[in-house]
């Protein structure tokens, strides 16, 4: 399995390479993962696609580091602490 980080890096390359990959991946990310990585994302699990341009700065920030129970849970049970 493709660690967030490769999952990151290969969507990011093939979006520069492909346009219609590009398009796909900013009106449906959840469907583009699937198409992907065969993976099915939960519908409590928001994913937002930024396209930066020459105007636009975007600074994405790690989650909070205070985990509630469920997280807690689903991080003992082997899955990542956002619920995938």
């Amino acid at each position: 399995m493709l660690s967030a980080e490769d999952m990151h890096r290969y969507l990011t390359q093939r979006a520069a390479e492909d346009s219609d990959f590009r398009r796909g991946l900013i009106a449906d990310p959840k469907g583009a993962l699937h198409q992907e990585f065969g993976i099915e994302i939960p519908d409590h699990i928001e994913i937002h696609v930024h396209q930066s341009d020459f105007s636009t700065v975007h600074v994405v920030l790690p989650p909070d580091q205070a985990l509630d129970e469920e997280q807690l849970e689903a991080i003992s049970a082997g899955m990542c602490c956002c619920g995938i």
